[in-house]
């Protein structure tokens, strides 16, 4: 594709608008990365938010894009090597990024597609603690409405970038795509790994002219005065080469400035989600003065700050539920972050270190944890706990939260696990991470204690992820590393140093790293104070994971366990019972049906012995992990044992769930309501209405049933008399009679509500032909198979039936008479 150099750029934008349509996709990225080598930043820039838009999806979810997120390598293999190359991190894209970057271009971007906490306070005139803002936000003069952020090339491509896993609409169920395989997620490895290295250097970008550099954007002067949620901070960049601008200038603080764009934006898109009360919450007395001097203040300016504030409490009330998929991708980021932070040689991040010069990057290392990801991390952690479905999708956010809790398992000196399988213990030098963020690991625990309560354990996914937590907090001296931090946080404050004014504020952690450090903080107590406050806030209430709180929990979940494991050797046993045919059979009516069945549906139905063999691996291994990490005594595990095994009966399956009995019958107990929501107990539940209007079995044929019911009401209408009669006869006849046209007596059957035993008082049936026995295939078949016996000793169908007839009388006439006599003996 040649496009002349002097075509205007509004024709280069009109004729790759036409080559996406007419033209095959493969061609469209080899006329692109030709237009982006060929033609000037000057006519670049024109095409540059409709490529990104294209590529991307559009901010509103109705364009998809190249749709990198179902893209895989091994369904499409020749478009997924297209879409790779040219979107690598070194690739044409990224060239055309650096090349309009070079020119100091600026793109518009719609504040009302950042995250709702971020929209609202932005609408309100409050400038967000993220130095990602700053200096970026166009204000028009009506107010709050259509404000813009402006952008430098490389921000508004990360920007689209990031935002297309939140803005593009769900995977539908049907399409089973596997998002560790998909181009997205392989992308976002491949910046993270281009952008954070864990060895050596960020590449510098490459630029299109020799030795030319791309300048970190420069600062813009905001339209409006802002009020800041905290302290302003100067960034690291800034720091650097604020004054630098010389081309001779650093080349690694030059450059920094882009990885720590890509961190800011990856954090803020899928992280910065929260409710309007954790947000207020989350402000410190500075800000919340600082907020109202300047609502003070401009009160009466250039618009009313009424409207604005509705819309932010819309915006903050708006929900926000993560996807799967979304919750997959901030696991990787996590794992990189932990990667990328302990890459630092030990004489780097040894404390001593931070009075040496060092480079803007192993800075960066040592901050881009604690200062961007920890409390939006934490927030974003809290929401998944609260208002996730209590399935087995939520194992993805069990094993995001437990990836940033390990940071040890990506250090590059790990230890490989040993022969013996024993988990390896953990090192005295990850103290400081587990008191530094104690909230992750002690609040979170109770929270996921309180979701284990209420999932059905027998589920081998809920068991699998009950496991994974106990395993993940068993390991050794991890608990006591714990235990230490709450105690450091719950001493009290006898003696304040002279040298250090202990005043706990919410420090910006999502501010730059490279702003000024804080005086390095020696207090180990006064530093996990101040993690839990500026996180909870000074007036929150901690519950201590080793309180008696939390240790009545885990005994409630030791208990749950143990119940558990007996219901699922209880399945284990009736299905070890069943035949191999048992369906078929039961579908012909050979069997005996049990339509009230044991226990309820669970996984166990549908994955067999093998997955009841590791449901009770994996109950029985996360009780001992338990045991371990609690120190629960051996009498406390029996105790659960015994006391279960008291409420059984000899098979464990037909003992009613503990109620009381009430004026209109049994009332459950909590107790019973627990048993039955866990499936450990239920009551048996039969058909108690008329035998003839129950519905229709599997193993009856509908339309039969339903034309031998109209005949037998005939029937029985027309001579309810005659029956009557001869059911009231005294001899054998009557007797016969009453054993064929009499309703079984109620007074056999099981309980029934009072309400239910009045109405059948009070409704009392006489003596009736009942024929829907002979719409079960049962019936049929045994027909069916008599008559052929019958044929292959020549026998004919006339004879056979009358034989078929001779046959019943003397049963039922046996039955008659045993019958009476039983009824006879009876007291």
């Amino acid at each position: 594709m040649a496009f002349p150099h002097l075509q205007q750029p509004s024709f280069l934008l009109a004729s790759l608008k036409a080559d996406s349509i007419n033209k095959p996709f493969a061609q469209q990225c080899q006329d692109l990365v030709k237009v982006i080598e060929d033609f000037p930043a000057k006519e670049l820039h024109t095409i540059f938010p409709w490529l990104v838009e294209s590529i991307f999806g559009s901010l509103d979810g109705v364009l998809i894009g190249w749709n990198l997120r179902c893209l895989q390598g091994r369904v499409n293999p020749v478009e997924y090597s297209i879409v790779m190359e040219f979107l690598d991190p070194g690739g044409p894209m990224m060239k055309l990024v650096y090349k309009l970057q070079a020119e100091d271009y600026k793109f518009d971007f719609p504040v009302s597609y950042l995250p709702g906490p971020v929209k609202a306070s932005i609408q309100e005139c409050i400038l967000p603690d993220s130095p990602l803002y700053h200096n970026k936000v166009q204000f028009t003069p009506t107010g709050g409405l259509g404000l813009n952020l402006a952008l430098n090339p490389f921000e508004y491509y990360i920007f689209f970038f990031a935002l297309s896993l939140i803005t593009q609409k769900p995977l539908p169920v049907s399409l089973h795509v596997r998002t560790s395989d998909c181009a997205y997620f392989i992308l976002v490895d491949r910046y993270l790994s281009w952008f954070l290295p864990t060895e050596g250097s960020v590449p510098p970008p490459l630029s299109s002219s020799p030795g030319g550099t791309s300048p970190s954007p420069p600062p813009r002067t905001p339209a409006m005065p802002f009020a800041s949620y905290g302290l302003h901070h100067t960034s690291l960049l800034k720091r650097h080469i604020s004054h630098q601008t010389s081309v001779n200038a650093d080349p690694a603080s030059h450059e920094i400035w882009r990885s720590e764009t890509l961190l800011q934006v990856f954090v803020e898109m899928w992280l910065h989600h929260y409710s309007l009360e954790m947000y207020q919450k989350m402000q410190s007395p500075h800000a919340k003065l600082e907020v109202l001097h300047y609502r003070l203040s401009v009160s009466s300016a250039l618009y009313s700050p009424a409207q604005p504030s509705l819309q932010a409490l819309h915006a903050y009330q708006e929900s926000f539920t993560p996807t799967e998929e979304h919750v997959l991708v901030v696991r990787l980021l996590l794992k990189h972050l932990h990667a990328f932070a302990n890459s630092l040689k030990p004489e780097q991040a040894s404390p001593s270190a931070h009075s040496h010069a060092t480079s803007p990057l192993e800075e960066f290392k040592r901050a881009a944890v604690p200062r961007f990801v920890q409390q939006k991390l934490y927030l974003f952690l809290q929401h998944c706990f609260g208002h996730w479905p209590l399935d087995a999708s939520f194992r993805a956010v069990l094993e995001m939260w437990l990836s940033y809790l390990q940071p040890w398992r990506y250090a590059p000196d790990k230890q490989a696990p040993g022969s013996d399988s024993q988990p390896r213990c953990v090192s005295e030098k990850w103290a400081p991470f587990v008191q530094e963020n104690l909230l992750m690991y002690t609040k979170l625990f109770v929270g996921f204690l309180n979701r284990a309560l209420r999932t059905d354990l027998v589920s081998p996914k809920h068991a699998l992820m009950v496991f994974r937590v106990a395993k993940v907090f068993a390991q050794p001296n991890l608990a006591e590393m714990i235990q230490k931090g709450e105690q450091l946080f719950l001493e009290p404050e006898l003696v304040i140093s002279h040298r250090q004014h202990r005043l706990f504020t919410a420090p910006t952690f999502t501010g730059s790293f490279l702003s000024p450090w804080p005086p390095a903080v020696t207090d180990a107590s006064f530093k996990v104070k101040n993690h839990v406050y500026s996180l909870e806030g000074q007036d929150c209430k901690y519950t201590p994971m080793f309180g008696p709180e939390a240790r009545t929990l885990v005994l409630r979940l030791a208990q749950l366990i143990t119940q558990a494991k007996h219901t699922a050797k209880s399945i284990s046993d009736q299905c070890a019972e069943s035949p191999a045919g048992h369906s078929f059979l039961s579908w012909l009516g050979f069997s005996s049906m049990d339509t009230n069945g044991s226990y309820p549906a669970n996984d166990l139905d549908e994955m067999g012995q093998d997955s009841v063999r590791k449901t009770d691996e994996y109950l029985e291994k996360a009780l001992e992990y338990l045991r371990q990490i609690f120190r629960l005594s051996e009498a406390q595990l029996r105790q659960f044992t015994l006391a279960l095994g008291t409420t059984q009966d000899e098979n464990g399956k037909k003992q009613l769930p503990d109620c009381i009995v009430g004026e209109d019958g049994l009332i459950l107990t909590p107790l019973g309501r627990y048993q039955i929501i866990n499936g450990l107990r239920r009551f048996e539940i039969e058909y108690q209405g008329d035998p003839e209007l129950q519905p229709i079995r599997s193993y009856e044929i509908a339309s039969l049933v339903r034309t031998l019911f109209r005949l037998s009401s005939a029937i029985n209408r027309r001579f309810a008399g005659q029956m009557a009669a001869l059911c009231s006869r005294d001899d054998f006849l009557g007797s016969f009679c009453r054993y064929h046209l009499t309703e079984p007596g109620l007074a056999s059957r099981h309980l029934l509500s009072p309400v239910v035993r009045r109405q059948v008082a009070g409704h009392t049936r006489g003596p009736r032909l009942s024929l829907r026995f002979l719409g079960s295939y049962r019936t049929l078949v045994s027909l069916l198979l008599a008559f052929l016996v019958a044929s292959l000793f020549c026998v004919g169908p006339l004879p056979c039936t009358l034989l078929l007839t001779l046959g019943y009388v003397l049963y039922a006439s046996a039955m008659t008479l045993l019958t009476e006599r039983g009824k006879l003996h009876q007291p």
